[in-house]
């Protein structure tokens, strides 16, 4: 085989650093752009956040820096380039109602305050909220004040040990006495007695082993002059079953009542907490920041920056005197660092033009859902958002993405305005988002004592002129989580 050379020309697509991080960053959310900030902020020196009121918001001297072309230093002579620079026709509260200027203005600190803070005066600190106990510390403050044996005391206490969440004793206590050592001796017949008095415990309902004997514990602990507690307690007991699937012949045949007593069964046990350890879970309540806040002004929708969700950069002003002053190549890390955080500040500063810009064409679209709701939804595809905006289908995907807008409405994410469509028979399309909104509707406003079917529902759509298979409502119906016919029934 003979060696040789070829010359070949070929084009690729090269990403670039740059190029890179701006995609990256586009595709984050605002809690993950924060934390990816934080990590530029502790490896790079030459960025920082800007704080309102900082006096060292002073514009540099004009000149040229180390290692850069003269004709990029009259950019770098005003180094706090700020990534929240919008428009100034663009109003300081962006939505009726919220100021979120005034917000961040609230929450702001004097930096340095710390260091110079009296070490008596109390006031500069927060308050901290006292947390709230769980259900085991709430038991055991109840079992500490119990007059029992210490003996008893620790058997409950293992059984507390046992509960889930809930407040159920989710194992059998025949495992439990088996797990338990040979040396400590308890018999069955102790657990059954400890969980005896775990049971007559607030709340109400803690300790039970099944749904119905938790029911039933609530219904015990009423006064017997409660109407209904008498069938109650035998549905709860025996007849659970019947009553979950909305079997009423069945129950007046088992308890021999007519259909007001009935009722008032039904709702009895409607008013019992199935689950009486929820209110001590622990609730990770997760707050949304939206990106981009939506208003009506002078009869036109238009969508803009939340300022709160925008994080302030800038060059620090130190380094860039350093670098301004000194131009040998001792310095060639730091003009690194300084192009790198350039970069950042203008990738943070695209990603949120390109969210305002896509959030605008999205609001444009759906003017009459912020008119009249979800049943004015119109269909929109990713597509059609990228070709006006002139940008690409996977750009645009990125964009909304965990990306949040704040409307009289409430809070959506920005893939909420975009749906699949259903043909009409007028040739026009319905989005699906408006179907829901109409299920959700006709369900609402249905007879509860004879409910929709989806073969029904079908119908009455197709009777405004909107083709829908049954099977589509029913997917539709599950994904609101409205339950079938038969368990919407009542009495």
């Amino acid at each position: 085989m003979k060696n040789g050379l070829q010359l070949r020309l070929s084009q690729h697509l090269t990403l670039t650093p740059q190029l890179q991080q701006s995609i990256r960053l586009l595709q984050l959310s605002t809690l993950e752009l924060n934390q990816e900030l934080e990590r530029f902020l502790q490896d790079n020196p030459l960025l920082e956040r800007e704080d309102d009121g900082d006096p060292a918001l002073e514009p540099l001297p004009s000149g040229t820096l180390a290692g850069e072309q003269p004709a990029a230093a009259v950019a770098e002579a005003e180094p706090e380039v700020r990534s929240d620079d919008r428009p100034t026709d663009q109003p300081a509260e962006v939505a009726d109602g919220f100021d979120f200027e005034g917000m961040g203005d609230n929450w702001s600190s004097d930096e340095g305050s710390f260091g110079a803070r009296d070490s008596d005066d109390d006031s500069e600190y927060s308050q901290q909220v006292a947390s709230a106990p769980t259900l085991r510390e709430h038991l055991l403050g109840q079992l500490s004040l119990t007059p029992l044996p210490e003996r008893d005391k620790v058997i409950i206490e293992l059984l507390i040990e046992a509960l889930d969440e809930d407040g159920y004793l989710a194992q059998d206590l025949s495992e439990i006495a088996t797990i338990l050592p040979e040396e400590a001796m308890i018999e069955i017949e102790e657990l059954e007695i400890a969980l005896k008095h775990l049971q007559h415990f607030d709340p109400i309902g803690v300790g039970a082993r099944t749904l119905g004997e938790c029911l039933a514990l609530q219904l015990k602990a009423m006064p017997e002059s409660v109407p209904c507690r008498t069938e109650a307690l035998s549905v709860v007991r025996d007849h659970l079953d019947a009553l979950a699937a909305r079997d009423f012949t069945r129950l007046r045949r088992a308890l021999r009542c007519d259909e007001d007593r009935l009722r008032g069964v039904q709702e009895l046990i409607g008013k019992l907490n199935p689950r009486p350890g929820s209110p001590f879970a622990v609730v990770d309540t997760r707050y949304v920041v939206p990106d981009v806040v939506v208003r009506k002004t002078r009869g036109t929708w238009v969508s803009s920056l939340n300022p709160d969700a925008m994080p302030k950069l800038r060059i620090n002003r130190l380094y860039a005197e350093i670098l301004r002053r000194n131009r040998d190549a001792s310095h060639s890390q730091l003009t690194s660092q300084l192009q790198e955080a350039k970069w950042l500040i203008k990738n943070v500063q695209q990603r949120f033009e390109t969210i305002q810009r896509v959030s605008q064409a999205i609001v444009d679209r759906q003017r009459q859902f912020f008119e009249h709701g979800e049943v004015a939804m119109r269909p929109l595809v990713l597509r059609e958002i990228a070709e006006v905006l002139d940008l690409h289908e996977s750009t645009v995907s990125r964009v909304t993405t965990q990306k949040f807008m704040l409307t009289p409405r409430g809070i959506f994410e920005l893939k909420y305005f975009f749906g699949s469509h259903v043909s009409t028979e007028s040739g026009g399309s319905c989005s699906a988002t408006a179907i829901r909104a109409l299920i959700r509707q006709l369900v609402g406003s249905e007879d509860t004592r004879k409910p929709l079917s989806d073969s029904q529902i079908a119908d009455i759509l197709g009777r405004q002129g909107i083709v829908v298979a049954r099977r589509t409502i029913a997917k539709y119906r599950e994904s609101l989580q409205i339950l079938p016919v038969n368990l919407r029934k009542t009495i």
